[in-house]
C-alpha cells in the first residue's frame, strides 16, 4: 500500500493480513501525517488499536516504547518528529469524558501541536471539526480489516508534502 492510495475523500477499506501490517499502517501513518491531525479508534479488545498506535510512534521516530493508556488515559509522547499524544477511553463513560478536555490536543492549545490518536473514540461525546476513523475488525486467521474514513478532510490534506 502507498500513500498515494490512500488520498481519498471516502471511506476505504484496508486488509490487514497480521500484526506486522497493522503495525505498518501505523508507522505509514506515522510517517506522513501532519500535526494536527486526529485519528479516532475503534474496535473490539485485541482488535489492534495499540498496535496502529505503536506503529505511529514507530512512523515518527519515537523511541521509547508505546503502550497503552488504559489507566493513564492519556500518553504524551515528544521526542520523534513531532509528538504524538495516545488515549484511551475504555475505562470511561462520555460524560467522564466531557471533563477531560480533549480539544485542547486537537486544537493545540497549552499543547505542542501533533498527531492525537484516541482509542474507543466511540466513546466521545464529541468530536473534532475533521478526523480520521478507522474502524479496526478480525478477520479470518489473525487477519484484520481497517476501514478508514476521514471526516471533512481528505487524507491527501493531511499528509506532509516533502
Amino acid at each position: 500500500m502507498t500513500i498515494d492510495q490512500m488520498t481519498i475523500d471516502q471511506m476505504t477499506k484496508i486488509f490487514l493480513a497480521d500484526k506486522e501490517s497493522t503495525l505498518n499502517l501505523g508507522i505509514l501513518l506515522g510517517e506522513t501525517l501532519t500535526a494536527g491531525s486526529v485519528i479516532l479508534l475503534e474496535g473490539d479488545l485485541g482488535a489492534g488499536k495499540t498496535t496502529l498506535v505503536q506503529g505511529l510512534g514507530k512512523g515518527l521516530s519515537i523511541t521509547e516504547p508505546i503502550v497503552s493508556p488504559t489507566f493513564t488515559l492519556i500518553n504524551e509522547y515528544t521526542e520523534g518528529r513531532i509528538p504524538l499524544y495516545h488515549l484511551d477511553l475504555y475505562r470511561l463513560e462520555p460524560q467522564e469524558v466531557l471533563s477531560l478536555n480533549l480539544e485542547i490536543y486537537w486544537e493545540g492549545i497549552e499543547i505542542i501541536p501533533g498527531i492525537v490518536a484516541i482509542e474507543w473514540s466511540e466513546r466521545m461525546p464529541y468530536k473534532p471539526s475533521t478526523y480520521i476513523n478507522v474502524l479496526l475488525t478480525y478477520g479470518d486467521e489473525g487477519s484484520r480489516q481497517a476501514e478508514i474514513t476521514p471526516f471533512n478532510c481528505t487524507i491527501s490534506d493531511l499528509i506532509a508534502t516533502k
